[in-house]
């Protein structure tokens, strides 16, 4: 059996709204980040929320352009100058990204990696397409060999104001934040908005969704997409300050020979990770939008032995598991979060 499948977002089902009267709700889609992107503003006229929500998507846009790693990009230019063992200049932000994405890459003990890019090339994932074809396995044991890591990197400031220099020891470092850049966009979405006086909104980056305020009297609702179901596991309520993120093997990836290969790659192996369907976390804090998207990689990695240890890890408490055979198994106080649409959904509550 041959099928492919190409990204649309969709980690978590479209936001649950329902309105009613003449209640002030305001929506704008878009695309990109290779994705499907949807902000929605409660309580304001339609004139302020659209220009606030202009203002969030050309940010996204910008983002998208900043990052892309595989067309013409500040990003790709980066890649490019590091794999010919030469640094390059770049902007005090996206050091900081990579500083960031460092720091959660060291958390993570290395099973968050920014730098396989050059796997997540080699695997066809650095396309608009995939075609279900398997690499070379010589490369593939190469570049494990060659154990790219964040923390090859080198960041010299030339000043307080001026661009860093970025250099590395290791010149198979590629850099794919692909993990990374939608939990970034999402917290500077929220904050965009409360500059424009937005008190009340809801962020979707394919899936990966963050909460400011809430929907009226009541917290913003959404569902977490089933991984083989066009229809939501679960529910929950998510409050304000919130973000919530799904890993998984159902977004970009490719059948072969009755096996399915996804995106999300183990550093360690160089192949894409078995055995898990999702992973789903809750985040909040002063970087949930990026913690949503970043923390759950290692954990789908880690699998169904290895999650609960890397979610210590990675200080996260609200986790869900599925796994292979689509059992359910998460922690005690995302089972208190969660609304499952089966209410005899079998779930195993992991230990403390």
């Amino acid at each position: 059996m041959l099928a492919v499948a190409r990204y649309l977002g969709g980690l978590l089902l479209a936001l649950l709204l329902t309105a009613c009267g003449k209640e002030l709700l305001y929506q704008e889609q878009g695309y990109v980040f290779g994705t499907l992107v949807e902000v929605t503003v409660y309580g304001e006229e339609d004139a302020k929320s659209k220009a606030a929500v202009a203002t969030v998507m050309h940010e996204f846009q910008r983002l998208h352009d900043l990052l892309h790693a595989w067309k013409p990009s500040p990003l790709s230019e980066l890649n490019a100058a590091l794999a010919s063992g030469a640094g390059y200049q770049v902007t005090q932000e996206l050091a900081a990204m990579l500083q960031e994405a460092s720091a959660l890459s060291q958390q993570s003990g290395g099973l968050f990696n920014p730098g396989i890019g050059g796997l997540v090339k080699l695997w066809g994932f650095q396309a608009d397409e995939f075609k279900a074809v398997l690499p070379d396995e010589q490369q593939v044991s190469a570049l494990v060999a060659a154990n790219p890591q964040m923390g090859d990197l080198t960041l010299t400031p030339a000043s307080a104001s001026a661009n860093v220099t970025v250099s590395s020891r290791n010149p198979s470092i590629q850099f794919d934040l692909g993990g990374y850049a939608k939990g970034y966009a999402l917290d500077r979405a929220v904050s965009l908005l409360k500059q424009q006086g937005i008190h009340n909104a809801l962020v979707n980056i394919g899936g990966n969704v963050m909460a400011l305020g809430q929907h009226g009297s009541r917290p913003w609702r959404v569902g977490i997409q089933h991984p083989r179901k066009p229809a939501p596991i679960a529910t929950l309520e998510l409050h304000d300050g919130e973000a919530i993120g799904t890993s998984g093997d159902y977004q970009r990836y490719f059948e072969l020979g009755g096996n399915r290969y996804c995106h999300l790659i183990d550093p360690r192996s160089g192949h894409p990770a078995q055995g898990v369907q999702a992973v789903t976390i809750l985040t909040h804090g002063a970087r949930a939008g990026v913690l949503s998207d970043s923390a759950s990689k290692p954990l789908f990695i880690a699998g169904a032995a290895g999650w609960l240890a890397a979610a210590q890890q990675m200080g996260l408490n609200e986790v869900m598991l599925i796994d292979h055979d689509g059992h359910v198994q998460l922690t005690a106080t995302m089972q208190k979060r969660l609304e499952f649409s089966d209410k005899n959904t079998v779930r195993k509550i992991a230990p403390h």
